[in-house]
């Protein structure tokens, strides 16, 4: 099973399931949130709780499933020089619906901590502006990811 993930994210392999496309952006989507969780250098607990129930709740995945995908996502972003292969699969793939549901992750993973740094802002620009969104999209998903952690009871 593991092998063939594996031929599925490569460029060349033949997709005869139909799910190569869909299964990249998964991929794509996890090593973006996985790499938000280490934007202030430090990936903690938290911040991977919050990447799995965003797989969970946003995508619907199994956990067996998210297991995967964070092991795949792991060695995807180890071996990548930059974000753009990641968001250009999205861009592809994506509706803005779905690239704003994933910025609005990406906020909650960054507030996760109870701060945001210089350096956590500079990287969600940075990604919406890779993911094509607007200034005003970029705003709207880190107030709606702002609300959602206050309803929560957490302290931003």
């Amino acid at each position: 099973m593991f092998d063939f993930i594996k031929k599925i994210i490569s460029n060349n392999a033949p997709d005869r399931t139909g799910k190569g496309a869909e299964f990249k952006t998964h991929i794509a989507a996890s090593v973006l949130l996985i790499e938000t969780a280490h934007a202030d250098n430090e990936c903690t607990a938290e911040e991977m709780a919050h990447v799995v129930a965003t797989l969970r709740t946003e995508f619907g995945f199994s956990h067996e499933y998210i297991a995967e995908l964070i092991e795949l996502a792991g060695a995807e972003r180890d071996k990548a020089m930059d974000l753009w292969q990641f968001t250009n699969q999205m861009n592809s793939h994506f509706s803005t619906a779905e690239k704003m549901a994933v910025m609005q992750a990406v906020w909650r993973i960054i507030f996760a901590d109870g701060q945001l740094e210089a350096h956590e802002d500079h990287f969600a620009h940075k990604l919406a502006n890779l993911l094509r969104l607007t200034h005003k999209q970029l705003i709207e998903a880190k107030i709606k990811a702002r609300n959602d952690i206050a309803d929560r009871g957490l302290r931003i």
